[in-house]
């Protein structure tokens, strides 16, 4: 089974949370990967998602982050939610 990752940024304005994350993320751009896999036995090339993962700055001092597998739907509302409050 072939399996593809796609990899786009996402920003929020303010600081925003998800059920995923136990704590309140800052206002910033993340990184956000996602892992699709291929459907096999279709008449043509498709994939379907089975991951996302949004990328945030670790809690320590040594530039490194920490990685979550998150709902799309939820990262959706969130992002939502952030550009309808400006």
């Amino acid at each position: 089974m072939n399996i593809r990752s796609r990899e786009t940024t996402v920003t929020f304005r303010k600081p925003f949370r998800l059920s995923a994350i136990d704590y309140l993320q800052p206002a910033g751009t993340y990184r956000v990967v996602v892992d699709e896999e291929e459907i096999p036995a279709a008449s043509f090339l498709a994939y379907r998602q089975i991951a996302t993962m949004l990328h945030t700055p670790s809690l320590s001092s040594s530039g490194s982050s920490q990685v979550f597998t998150v709902s799309p739907g939820e990262l959706a509302s969130a992002l939502e939610a952030d550009l309808s409050a400006y």
